[in-house]
């Protein structure tokens, strides 16, 4: 069974850099997409980062391209979301998620299957 574990939020200053850890595990084959999604104050759940296992192919959401981004340590299963030029605005608790996927789908998209407990990060002066 897939298990996902987020780790390293924390209380940050604009500007600042944070990585977030995903430690995931029990998946049943390569195609799979892990992603990266985060729930802003009052509003709903949207991904912003995603990477397929299988071709190791990488979407990011305007919002955050440029700034934030994904990166994987296959040898322990870890996905890790690179995060610099911290805004106020970033403020949200962020989740990964995984879910079933094949090569030339995005994954940046809702329905996924899996989630983490998630990670709080506060961007504030």
């Amino acid at each position: 069974q897939v298990k996902l574990v987020e780790s390293g939020g924390d209380f940050v200053q604009p500007g600042d850099s944070l990585r977030l850890s995903c430690a995931a595990s029990g998946f049943s084959s390569d195609y799979f997409a892990i992603g990266w999604f985060r729930q802003r104050p009052g509003k709903g759940r949207e991904g912003i980062a995603c990477f397929g296992i299988k071709d190791g192919s990488t979407y990011y959401d305007n919002s955050v391209k440029g700034r934030f981004t994904i990166d994987r340590d296959i040898a322990n299963n870890i996905v890790y979301l690179e995060m610099k030029d911290l805004e106020v605005d970033d403020t949200a608790s962020y989740y990964c998620g995984a879910d079933k996927w094949w090569p030339g789908m995005t994954c940046l998209r809702g329905g996924y299957d899996y989630w983490g407990q998630g990670t709080q990060v506060t961007v504030s002066p």
